[in-house]
């Protein structure tokens, strides 16, 4: 099976569905199996692959549905076979109503004229739909503040001919700080008005959620843990800052990068390495030139503070990362060759390169530098610790190795 890998030599993303299974179980073991898990799978999964991570977590119970930042990744994902709620976290535009409706998304609401013209093209279509309150209690984002005009936009859902109100959520601005001040009162604020909110209707409103990744796994935040909870970067086995307990749940970072040596020589001294010559061969130096760059996301920001893993050991990069390649140095270590395993993200042997390391590095967010990793970088996908689908950008598509989910749904 690894075989089938040698297609991908120049580089490719692994993805451990493995990990990604064990993140989701840790952190319903963390809420204490009394919250549904709401899997935001936004930006293809924050660079993850959202379609192989939604097929395989809806079939499991602790799974209450996944969340995007768009019209066009939901419908995707009901394309490829996801049934499960799917929510729609920003503002959703009307051109897509009457099919969002068809396709029963949910839609967050936090505008009257989006109240308004949904009720009018639920009637066109000839179905309910479902939507979620947005409450701003201090993003300062979107969603309508918990107040008494807050109150009349509830009102005017809960009246308009077929809306129905499904949930209420915010958003936490600062629960991954150390501080949770911020956090607890806007907790504080939105249960009150939840509470208001559910009096005026006459009923509770089903599902209710505010919790984010940092609330999911801080000792201080565990009041927050409702209906749902949204399960964000710590899906992927990230952390959400270096301020939150890194202790308190046991995450496995599900996202690694691979390449191969493409070229090694020895440097000539005076002479420079890469644009600009910033890194100048001084003494003898063996240089091993890596075929990826920052036109696949690998951010030229590493330059001369960058490394990679060969053969178990630290590789320093020289000089500039260019669009396609960069350079190393493997004076240090013994017997490189062409087409030796390169990791960039990951671990070999005894070291460890994290998304956090190359983040701090980079001057990036570990958020970012998961996004950004570019779709020319195939994405193959492991399960039960063995390659088993993959998915690139010149052959569109989920493809097989073989079997990928015993069912056979999906891929």
């Amino acid at each position: 099976m690894e075989e089938c890998l040698r297609q991908f030599d120049r580089g490719y993303v692994k993805i451990d569905l493995d990990a990604l299974e064990h993140n989701i179980d840790v952190m319903y073991d963390r809420v204490g199996r009394k919250s549904r898990l709401l899997l935001v799978i936004k930006t293809d999964g924050y660079g993850h692959g959202a379609v192989p991570i939604a097929q395989l977590s809806q079939k499991k119970e602790s799974v209450g549905g996944f969340a995007v930042a768009t019209f066009e990744e939901a419908k995707h994902l009901r394309e490829c076979g996801i049934t499960k709620p799917i929510l729609i976290l920003g503002y959703t535009f009307p051109y897509c109503y009457e099919e969002l409706i068809g396709l029963e998304i949910r839609p967050a609401v936090f505008r009257k004229d989006t109240l308004r013209e949904l009720s009018e093209a639920a009637s066109r279509v000839g179905k309910t739909v479902k939507v979620h309150i947005k409450v701003d209690t201090g993003m300062s984002r979107i969603g309508i503040y918990p107040d008494q005009e807050g109150l009349s936009f509830i009102k005017m859902a809960s009246e308009l001919p077929g809306i129905e109100i499904e949930g209420i959520f915010t958003h936490f601005a600062r629960a991954d700080e150390k501080d949770k001040e911020s956090a607890i009162a806007q907790y504080a604020s939105f249960r009150e008005f939840t509470r208001a909110a559910e009096r005026l209707l006459g009923h509770p409103i089903p599902i209710r959620h505010c919790a984010n990744s940092a609330a999911i796994i801080e000792k201080d935040l565990t009041m927050t843990h409702l209906d749902w909870v949204r399960a964000g970067i710590t899906l992927y086995g990230l952390w959400p800052s270096s301020q939150v307990d890194h202790t308190s749940v046991d995450l496995e970072p599900v996202l690694s990068l691979h390449s191969r040596v493409a070229y090694v020589k020895d440097g000539r001294i005076g002479s420079g390495v890469s644009y600009g010559g910033t890194w100048q061969v001084k003494e003898p130096v063996r240089i091993a030139t890596i075929p990826l760059g920052y036109g696949d996301g690998y951010p030229r920001s590493l330059s001369n503070c960058g490394y990679v893993l060969i053969r178990g050991q630290r590789a320093p990069i020289l000089g500039r990362v260019c669009m396609d390649q960069f350079m190393v140095d493997v004076t240090r270590i013994p017997g490189v060759s062409c087409s030796d395993p390169v990791t960039l993200i990951g671990t070999d042997g005894k070291e460890h390169i994290s998304m956090e390391t190359l983040g701090e590095l980079s001057h990036r967010f570990n958020y970012e530098f998961a996004c950004d990793l570019g779709k020319r970088l195939p994405r193959v996908f492991y399960y039960r610790q063995k390659p088993a689908a993959y998915w690139e950008q010149f052959r569109p598509g989920i493809h097989s190795l073989e079997s990928f989910f015993q069912n056979g749904t999906g891929v």
